[in-house]
């Protein structure tokens, strides 16, 4: 089955920007590439902020399928994004039935919530940076139930990042068991 990845880097206290939506403190250290995680991938999902952001960044999208949530922007696909409001529940599941790689989640924390309240992120890999920002927008915030996860890798890099992969740990039902 293909598996919803959720990759971030964050600081040491869990932000991934500064209020201002800022993350000036993130960095990639030597030796650190996240190519491996890009060719497990070839469906992306993220907020519209994200989007926007790694636009004005230069990224380019086609070559993976690249859904995109807004209540802001017209629904419906343009140069080969497509916008949506669909639940993530009814958006993972069309992705599911279609033959194809793992699916990435990318969007903050209001994303991670709404798929972490339907139990829909199978795979976390954090890279934690050792900053203590005080403040800011956190990955996970408040407003879904427990979710279990088990450490299955962490490597440590220059600078002093931490990469933490985890897999969900689900007892029971249809996903089986982790």
């Amino acid at each position: 089955m293909r598996k919803v990845l959720l990759a971030a880097g964050i600081s040491l206290d869990g932000y991934i920007a500064r209020p201002d939506g800022s993350f000036d403190f993130l960095f990639v250290p030597k030796g650190f590439s996240m190519e491996p995680f890009f060719r497990t991938i070839d469906a992306e999902i993220m907020g519209r902020k994200t989007y926007e952001a790694s636009v004005k960044a230069g990224a380019k999208y086609g070559s993976k399928q690249c859904f995109v949530y807004s209540r802001s922007m017209p629904q419906g696909e343009r140069d080969g994004v497509v916008f949506t409001r669909k639940s993530p529940a009814q958006l993972v599941a069309e992705i599911r039935k279609r033959k194809g790689k793992n699916i990435s989640l990318a969007g903050g924390g209001e994303m991670a919530r709404e798929f972490l309240k339907a139990d829909l992120v199978d795979e976390i890999d954090l890279g934690v940076v050792p900053v203590l920002l005080g403040d800011g927008i956190p990955l996970f915030p408040a407003g879904f139930p427990q979710r279990n996860f088990a450490l299955i890798e962490n490597k440590t890099y220059s600078r002093g990042l931490i990469e933490l992969k985890y897999r969900r740990v689900r007892r029971g039902g249809s996903r089986g068991k982790t």
